[in-house]
């Protein structure tokens, strides 16, 4: 099914591989991991080998933390992490990168639709994130992966968003990069995205019904802006 731009009134927003250049972060510290060993066979590609390992890792993570809030566990591991990470020194804004193009897009919706934020990731980091890159301003809430009783790939984080937004959830349009997003999205009965510049393929995004799969959130900028 085509996106129906006129039903859009409101955007709700991944974090990681969205907005915030996470795979390519995760493929570089691979990279410098496994360089020695790739001395060994030079014509090999190590970039190409870390991205692959980066793209399979995607899948069953998200299924084991699905079960974890099946199993009423997620947020207690949340909280375990951010503990863990509280240990290290604060990121830079180098460890927090966006994605190309995405701060620019971002000021052009947020002047036309209320918009939110839909992650798995803990309150903290997800915060921690949006300040950093000066995005407060451009979100009426941020639901994270404590928000709600169930998070991604239930419904809960984007219907609470919504009514946040103060919105009907067919209404929104939920904008992620994995299967993940797009089943929450089609869940709360709102429309879905899904865009490349993150952890899932063009195939699997549309088997989960994305209603588009576009290759960035610039991209979806100008379709919506333009349609």
């Amino acid at each position: 099914m085509p996106l129906e731009l006129d039903r859009i009134k409101a955007l709700c927003f991944d974090v990681d591989g969205t907005l915030r250049d996470t795979d390519d972060q995760y493929q570089d510290k691979l990279v410098r991991l496994f360089t020695p060993a790739f001395r060994l066979a030079p014509n090999q590609d190590v970039h190409k080998a870390a991205r692959r390992v980066v793209m399979f890792l995607d899948t069953p993570i998200n299924a084991v933390y699905t079960l974890l809030d099946r199993l009423h566990l997620d947020a207690s591991v949340i909280s375990l992490l951010e503990k863990l990470n509280d240990l290290k020194l604060r990121p830079s804004r180098e460890d927090l990168p966006l994605i190309p193009g995405t701060k620019e897009s971002l000021d052009l919706l947020a002047a036309r639709y209320p918009m939110a934020v839909v992650s798995a990731r803990g309150k903290a980091g997800t915060e921690e994130f949006i300040t950093h890159q000066r995005l407060n301003r451009h979100f009426i809430c941020i639901a994270s992966g404590q928000t709600t009783a169930h998070t991604k790939p239930w419904p809960d984080p984007v219907l609470w968003a919504a009514g946040e937004m103060k919105v009907a959830p067919e209404n929104c349009l939920m904008i992620g990069d994995t299967t993940v997003d797009i089943r929450s999205g089609k869940a709360a009965g709102a429309q879905t995205v899904g865009v490349l510049s993150g952890f899932g393929d063009q195939k699997e995004l549309l088997r989960a019904g994305a209603d588009l799969v576009v290759e960035d959130v610039a991209t979806l900028t100008q379709i919506i802006l333009n349609g």
